[in-house]
Order: C-alpha cells, then structure tokens, then sequence
C-alpha cells in the first residue's frame, strides 16, 4: 500500500512540473499582464491567415493551434525570467534549430518532432525591451519548416497576423 502511495505521488509530481513549463502555462500567466499582445487564433479565422501568402497558405492548412504574444521586456531581471521560462518550455523534447544569445537578448526557432513529422513549432524573440512569441501546433512538413526558418517567413507571419487582427477584428487593441 505505502509503495502504491509513493508511485502516485511521484507520478503527481513529475505531472504538475511538465505542465508548468507548457506554452498553455506560458500564455495564461502572460496574456494579462500589462503592455501585452495576445493572438490566439480559432480554427475558422486560420483560412484569413493563409491568404497573407503561399507558404503561410501551406503552413496554416495543417494548424490545430496558433498562438502570438507580444509583451514588454524592459528591465534586466524581467528578460532573464521571461528566457528561463521559455527555455524550460523547449528544454521539454523540443529541438533547436536557431538559437542566438547577445547577452540576454535572445532569438530561438525550436521544433517538437514526432518520426519525420514536426508538431510543434516554437519562435522565441526578446531585444531586452520587447519579446515575443509565435507558436504553431499541427502536422507540418520538416523541409518548408526549415525554409520558412531560413527566408526569415515566420517574421512575416508575425507582422501579417498583428495587421490582419487589427484590420479585421473590431476591438483587438495592440499596444
């Protein structure tokens, strides 16, 4: 009986830590604060993204989940505490494929995979004043991923969908 106890809660434990370093946790906890951008698309607004271009058209047809933040970052210890999040986020079975450091300023492209499919996509930004987020959950193709990556489209994408929620969306207010 004591056994079955201890399996249990350590089964508890190691679920409660996964869950906190998740991109659901990371937006909760951040999409009130103050200064905040938050973007999280529902499934019938997705076909307005994929009119920005081809290649968004070819990404977001396989989207279950997008999700973009933008959010202040203007002091030392703010940067520092928003990258550890984000690293304990994609330090949970994501790959990198970009990363560079300029003391705290940070840009990460990382991927979630499963077989020869990637599922998770995840582009982390912060200049030490402003970071952001853009996050895509579905089924997507390794090789565009990578191009997309490379010709710089997630920025696009990023810029797209800010000006496609303010164009499009009565009372989204952006700061």
């Amino acid at each position: 009986m004591i056994r079955y106890i201890i399996i249990l809660l350590c089964c508890s434990f190691f679920i409660s830590c996964s869950s906190y370093n998740s991109i659901d946790t990371f937006y909760n906890a951040h999409k009130n604060d103050n200064k905040v951008t938050a973007i999280r698309v529902p499934q019938f607004m997705l076909s307005l993204i994929s009119g920005i271009s081809p290649e968004m058209k070819a990404l977001v047809g396989t989207t279950k989940d997008l999700r973009y933040m933008q959010f202040p970052s203007s002091t030392s210890e703010k940067t520092s505490f928003l990258n550890r999040q984000i690293d304990n986020i994609t330090g949970n079975n994501f790959i990198e494929v970009f990363r560079k450091n300029d003391n705290l300023k940070r840009n990460v492209i990382s991927v979630r995979e499963k077989k020869n499919v990637v599922k998770e996509i995840l582009i982390y930004k912060n200049d030490n004043l402003n970071g952001s987020f853009l996050y895509f959950n579905g089924d997507f193709d390794p090789v565009k991923v990578r191009e997309m990556a490379k010709n710089n489209e997630f920025d696009k994408l990023s810029s797209g969908l800010i000006q496609q929620f303010n164009n499009n969306t009565p009372g989204i207010i952006t700061n």
